[in-house]
């Protein structure tokens, strides 16, 4: 079974991203969704995801890579919603970790593309 070959133990720094993502929600009262938030939950808390929810947060990230990343709180300004969201699903380091586990869960699986 792929979940046996493929490690989904969450990065530090993904867990971190997710931990900055809630805090950044709890003090500007925005920023992702309900599903957002319970990933940021997850993926703060550390440990390992399903197969089926590394999948899940890959297709995140495609779907919301134009959304305004830029406006991150620097400077005393407020982080844009989209920037907020983006950190919930792990951040930059959550996409590349999330896609990188899938390919690896395709090989393990024989569906290599």
């Amino acid at each position: 079974m792929a979940s046996n070959t493929v490690n989904l133990s969450i990065p530090k720094h993904v867990q971190s991203n997710a931990a900055k993502g809630l805090k950044l929600r709890d003090e500007h009262g925005f920023g992702g969704t309900e599903v957002g938030e319970h990933m940021a939950e997850q993926l703060a808390a550390g440990g390992e995801l399903t197969a089926k929810e590394v999948r899940h947060m890959a297709q995140y990230f495609p779907r919301h890579a134009h959304d305004n990343l830029d406006q991150t709180g620097k400077d005393g300004e407020k982080p844009s919603r989209g920037y907020i969201a983006w950190l919930l699903w792990g951040g930059d380091e959550g996409r590349a970790w999330s896609e990188k586990v899938v390919e690896q869960l395709e090989k393990s699986d024989g569906k290599e593309s």
